[in-house]
């Protein structure tokens, strides 16, 4: 049987990202996939207070470009709650996102080798 104390214990971390959202939703996944990439804005706007969590956000940001998954990792909150934190601070212009860079696609091999084959007529 538990005591009150450890019930409460158990009860903070699920009441936690509740209350880091204000009790909103997640967004749709279209605005931030696990692989967008985020990084502080050039003209951080420098009016009103941030809670704890956005001002993490913010200064493990500013080293450069992360992925959202990343983020999450680090500050070792749920992805959700990053999405809506990341929305936040990019909707008042403190974050700067981007698509991460498409993989490349296949190169024809047969254009390569008419290449390769013309470098070495021409030069030998």
């Amino acid at each position: 049987m538990t005591t009150p104390d450890e019930s409460e214990v158990e009860a903070t971390p699920l009441v936690r990202p509740y209350v880091i959202t204000n009790g909103r939703e997640l967004i749709d996944d279209n605005d931030f996939s696990l692989i967008t990439l985020v990084t502080v804005s050039e003209d951080v706007p420098r009016n009103g207070l941030l809670d704890p969590e956005k001002r993490r956000l913010l200064e493990l940001c500013s080293g450069g470009f992360l992925s959202v998954a990343e983020i999450a990792g680090h500050i070792q909150l749920p992805v959700g709650i990053v999405k809506i934190l990341l929305h936040d601070l990019t909707a008042e212009g403190y974050l700067y996102t981007r698509a991460p860079i498409p993989p490349a696609k296949r190169v024809n091999r047969q254009i390569l080798e008419e290449v390769l084959n013309g470098l070495q007529a021409r030069f030998g």
